[in-house]
């Protein structure tokens, strides 16, 4: 006889007010935290496919202007490494235009191109790992909340009652157990998630890193060939 009075849905929907906004927002934040989980696993799917086969082009052995020029006529929004690269090699195709311009300002200027491209795609990777980290660390307490007040209730109601049973605080305290179970629910694969895609935009950023560092030492030796031609010319 208890367990028909103890149907989830029903205690939920009879629950007090506060509770059911409780569980309302605990709702909402699972539902929102699976939104950022599945996009985020496609983005940084994508950021990976994307810097494999840019590396395996840039590393090709091709002409660096001529790969830039391919890039830059394409008129498209660059993502990743190629953005790295297209920022810092226009600065640097700018400034060696420019002439009487050292080498060490020619790569300085490259490098402070392709640092503001590598900050402008680790925002774009962490995008939503906050979110994540909010509602991995707040639901449980969310739910704790919902829970206490749900215990309150089912005990006030035994004030003006003589001789308590437990049949008479089961349903409160079922509802209040059901808020906390779902806080885990949304605060769980939310944390797993952070942990995890937090991980993985290490990685990729580490990535970035590593070939604007790769491309500057390139830059190096093109100016200082460059510099060196214009030399030889001088004194021919």
């Amino acid at each position: 006889m208890m367990s028909e009075n103890l149907d989830p849905l029903e205690l939920v929907l009879n629950a007090s007010i506060v509770v059911q906004i409780v569980m309302a927002l605990l709702l909402l934040a699972s539902l929102v935290s699976w939104s950022i989980m599945l996009r985020k696993r496609a983005e940084l799917k994508k950021a990976r496919t994307d810097a494999d086969r840019f590396e395996e082009t840039f590393w090709s052995g091709g002409d660096l202007t001529a790969m830039f020029r391919t890039i830059d006529q394409s008129r498209r929004v660059t993502r990743g490494m190629e953005a790295i690269f297209e920022q810092g090699f226009r600065e640097f195709s700018r400034l060696r235009q420019q002439g009487g311009i050292a080498s060490a300002q020619l790569i300085e200027g490259a490098r402070r191109g392709m640092r503001v491209a590598l900050l402008r795609e680790s925002d774009r990777l962490e995008l939503g790992l906050a979110m994540l980290a909010t509602i991995g660390s707040t639901s449980p307490y969310v739910g704790l909340f919902g829970t206490v007040w749900g215990i309150m209730n089912a005990f006030h109601g035994l004030g003006n009652v003589q001789q308590a049973t437990l049949s008479m605080v089961a349903p409160g305290i079922t509802e209040a157990l059901i808020a906390t179970a779902m806080g885990l629910f949304a605060a769980i694969p939310a944390v797993v998630a952070y942990n995890r895609y937090a991980d993985q935009v290490s990685r990729i950023e580490v990535r970035y890193d590593t070939f604007t560092e790769e491309l500057s030492t390139i830059l190096q030796r093109h100016a200082s060939a460059s510099r060196e031609s214009r030399g030889a010319e001088a004194h021919a």
